[in-house]
Order: C-alpha cells, then structure tokens, then sequence
C-alpha cells in the first residue's frame, strides 16, 4: 500500500461551479494504482466540493439558484459580515455542501460515474485562490 499527496489551486473568479475533474483525473491516472481511495480536502471555509453531473450544465446553473434562494446574499439573520453581504451566506453554504469528497480507484481508474463531475463551488464573489489536497492511498 502507497500513499501520495499533491496540492492543486485553483483561481476562482467569484461565486460559480468550477469543474476541477481534469485537474484530478490528471494527477489519479497517473499515479499506476489498480485499487485504492482518493481523497479531495478544501482548505476554506468558504468554498467546498461537490461531486455532480457533468452532462448538462443547466444542473450547475440550478444548483447556484437554488443556493441563491436558499441562503441569500445580504440577509439580516446573519451578524457576522465582516467581509461583507456574502461572507456569512458563503460559511452556511460551505456548511451545507462538502469540504472532503472520497472517491475509490478501481481497475485503475477512479471511480467516478458516467456523468458525474468534481466540482470546486466558490461561494464568495471575490476572486481567491483555492487550495485542494489530494491524498491517494492504494496499491
């Protein structure tokens, strides 16, 4: 068993879905594992992971809809706004969504599903760099 990590950025230009999939198939395919996990770890409070379709891009448009209707920008039940009208709405967004994803490597390949995608969800409006960790253990 052999585990290996790599940290990938990414520099999101403000609240959207960036599909990161190429990024860590890139780096999974080349590590010659037959069997093993993946693991994805964002280390923000105020973006997160998701893993969803990639097939039509209507669903990450209603995906941001949905949060926008869900936690909106600017609401008076938050005090914390230290960063502004988005700051607190992006913590509860990262709350509900994923800051880890674990994907299994089978047959040398991850595992991810026909039309599934790994996606970075950046919840601030500003532009940041994110940091991702991905950690594989296998063999």
């Amino acid at each position: 068993m052999q585990q290996l990590t790599q940290e990938i950025s990414i520099k999101a230009q403000g609240r959207r879905i960036y599909d990161i999939t190429p990024q860590v198939l890139n780096w999974a395919n080349q590590l010659g594992y037959n069997t093993g996990l993946l693991t994805l770890y964002i280390q923000h409070t105020s973006a997160s992971l998701m893993i969803n379709e990639n097939y039509d891009a209507d669903v990450l448009v209603d995906m941001e809809a949905f949060f926008n209707r869900l936690v909106p920008d600017g609401d008076n039940l938050f005090i914390h706004t230290v960063e502004g009208p988005d700051d607190m709405p992006a913590h509860v967004r990262s709350a509900l969504t994923q800051t880890s994803l674990s994907i299994p490597i089978l047959d040398g390949k991850v595992a991810l599903g026909q039309w599934q995608g790994i996606f970075l969800y950046e919840h601030r409006h500003m532009p940041a760099t994110r940091r991702i960790i991905l950690h594989a253990l296998g063999d």
